[in-house]
């Protein structure tokens, strides 16, 4: 008699929704950080002396996040994911108490990037083990939970940020990671039952280094390129676009000779996959850019507080909640998905077009329908586009696969804040030292004010300083949501292009063999359960 530590893994539903819950766990430590940040920004920079450098918050996370997500992919495919993804919350936490005791800008930033390390982790791992555990047919459904998730940390992170930016410390914004990080490891710990594998080949660690080189050079390119102490001009930019080209070129010769590459070089003649991945590319060069500074110029701008700021992102998260779960609701039901990233590119492309009309004047109100319209359209594309390129590869490389996805995504996103975040705090700092050297303050003290500047210290300004400040925001931010929109036109017409094939009703692992599903591990755990406790102890009873 088989022993119970030997049986296969059995995937019932009742299985499914208990790993799922570890899923959710794992993805709400994620997206809270996130979101608690953004509302934090202003007060945090501002104390720390960081305002000119604020863009490198948002950017030092996202580049650690993009840097490993094609390792967490492929490990997750060759040695199995329920340990990665342990050390993934665990890394995440351990660095959230590093950014709530970092003394100054450059400790937070380096805790910020550890956090991104564990953060890729927790993005990629979950939506692999998804792809493992539920056919392509049914995972619409799940999609919804998912963008529940990422809706309540993005309606309660910034209410959160900004109550204890308000009432608390900022400190508190990654305190707050720490028991939720501890009860999802636990959670993880005691249901994420997924079995364990080893590498039947030598680990691409030379692709690892080379894929890390060339994501580090190019995205310190666009930041040196865009910033004002260094400059397209400077050496030391176009050494970095040396060093972005030859590791390129290294990489590709590498894994062209890999016995097993961290991104096999397949997968790049895959049209379904290539157009996917390209979508999701091109969408985080625009989303993220818009997403990362709508708080920030919610409160300066607009005179709010950091919790108002956060309530006032609510209308963009019902947005995409609701376009998240009606579309994964459809997709199971009709096995169509073509559609709706179309119609997501052109809902997000006409809320960016109404954003560029953001002055200090725009009411409340229609900032709220603005950011509707604009949640709305990410919920019909962000997770239809990882579906689609699970759908369109081997069960064996689904890990792979969609790390390359997020990866391409993640790389445009992490462009698109470095790039349009450069832009944004140039004009932003150019405008601030105007204002204050207009009111009377020397170049040297219009420089500090405009490094400390943070929501309080703006109320405290005479009134006629504050308005210029508010100004200077608003003329800072609105316009770069022009050079957004070609980026969305690109996504747009590549959806035209994104070919329907059916989608497949067989869960990752029972396709590879490493699980039994449907209603036959229904009918075998239901057996179990009628065996007779003797007859597992003796077996030969």
């Amino acid at each position: 008699m088989t022993h119970p530590a030997d049986a296969p893994l059995l995937l019932t539903q009742r299985r499914i929704w208990i790993i799922f819950g570890a899923l959710i766990a794992g993805m709400l430590l994620s997206s809270l950080d996130q979101t608690i940040v953004s509302t934090a920004m202003p007060t945090i920079v501002g104390q720390l002396g960081g305002v000119e450098h604020q863009v490198w918050l948002t950017t030092a996370y996202m580049l650690a996040t993009t840097i490993v997500m094609p390792v967490y992919g492929k490990f997750g495919d060759v040695l199995g994911r329920r340990r990665l993804f342990l050390v993934a919350i665990a890394l995440f936490t351990i660095a959230s108490v590093g950014c709530a005791i970092a003394g100054d800008f450059s400790q937070l930033v380096l805790w910020r990037a550890v956090q991104g390390l564990g953060g890729g982790g927790l993005m990629i791992l979950s939506q692999a083990i998804i792809a493992d555990i539920v056919p392509a047919s049914e995972r619409g459904k799940y999609l919804g939970p998912i963008g529940a998730v990422f809706g309540l940390s993005a309606i309660g992170g910034p209410l959160l940020g900004g109550f204890f930016v308000d009432h608390l410390t900022w400190q508190w914004a990654f305190y707050i990671n720490i028991p939720v990080g501890i009860a999802a490891f636990a959670i993880a710990w005691f249901t994420l039952k997924l079995p364990n594998k080893k590498a039947a080949a030598p680990i691409d660690v030379m692709g690892v280094i080379l894929l890390s080189a060339f994501t580090t050079c190019l995205i310190f390119f666009t930041d040196f390129g865009g910033d004002s102490d260094h400059g397209w001009g400077a050496v030391e930019t176009w050494l970095l676009g040396i060093g972005m080209i030859a590791s390129a070129l290294l990489f590709v010769l590498v894994e062209t000779r890999a016995k097993d590459p961290i991104i096999p070089l397949s997968l790049f003649r895959n049209p379904i996959f290539v157009n996917a991945t390209a979508i999701g590319l091109t969408l985080g060069l625009g989303m993220f850019a818009a997403i990362g500074f709508v708080p920030t110029f919610l409160q300066m701008s607009s005179g709010t507080s950091a919790a108002a700021s956060g309530l006032l992102m609510l209308p963009m998260m019902v947005g995409l909640m609701g376009t998240s779960i009606g579309s994964g609701i459809a997709i199971t039901r009709t096995g169509k998905y073509r559609l709706f990233p179309i119609l997501g590119t052109l809902v997000t492309g006409a809320a960016m077009v109404a954003m560029t009309t953001l002055t200090v004047e725009t009411p409340i109100w229609l900032i709220c329908v603005y950011l509707f319209v604009f949640g709305a359209g990410l919920g019909l594309i962000m997770q239809v586009v990882v579906l689609v390129t699970q759908n369109s590869v081997d069960a064996a490389m689904v890990g792979t696969a969609t790390s390359t996805n997020n990866y391409f995504r993640e790389m445009g996103a992490s462009l698109g804040v470095a790039v349009f975040g450069t832009i944004f705090t140039t004009r932003l700092t150019e405008n601030l030292t105007d204002v204050f050297t207009g009111a009377g303050a020397s170049a040297s003290d219009a420089a500090a004010a405009t490094s400390t500047l943070d929501p309080q210290t703006l109320s405290s300004l005479p009134d006629a300083t504050r308005d210029g400040v508010v100004a200077a925001y608003a003329d800072a931010l609105a316009p770069v949501f022009w050079y957004l929109l070609p980026f969305i036109a690109i996504a747009f017409i590549l959806s035209l292009f994104l070919k329907q094939i059916p989608l497949s009703d067989v869960a990752g692992l029972v396709a590879r063999g490493e699980a039994i599903g449907g209603k036959e591990a229904e009918e075998l755990e239901a057996a179990q359960r009628s065996v007779p406790a003797y007859a597992v102890l003796d077996p030969g009873k």
